[in-house]
């Protein structure tokens, strides 16, 4: 994990915690609605398909056309996922092993 130093303050703590006190994405859409701009969380669920984007090999030609994102944007997500904390990493790993945990077994008995 890398250094919080310039974010990480009692404010962003009590922030953070009340995040994690979510338990559905229909809780996530009243808080974060009440929290923030629709531009604001529309930017930031962007550039997590950005992220995502990049990291499954997709070009920027292909992210503009999905996202709508500038050059911009993309550049600076890529920038964050090389040089960042590995926070992009960390949480798509686990949606990545939350969704192999719920996708039914492939194969099984010939029928």
């Amino acid at each position: 994990m890398g250094t919080q130093s310039k974010l990480q303050d009692k404010h962003t703590d009590f922030l953070f915690r009340c995040i994690l006190e979510l338990k559905s994405i229909e809780e996530c859409y009243d808080f974060f609605e009440d929290l923030s701009t629709v531009a604001e969380l529309k930017a930031m669920s962007q550039r997590s398909v950005v992220a995502k984007m990049l990291r499954d090999k997709h070009v920027y030609s292909d992210i503009v056309a999905g996202t709508g994102a500038s050059t911009a944007t993309i550049s600076r997500v890529n920038r964050s996922l090389n040089y960042g904390t590995g926070g992009y990493d960390m949480i798509f790993s686990r949606l990545d092993q939350a969704d192999r945990e719920e996708m039914p077994e492939q194969g099984g008995e010939p029928q």
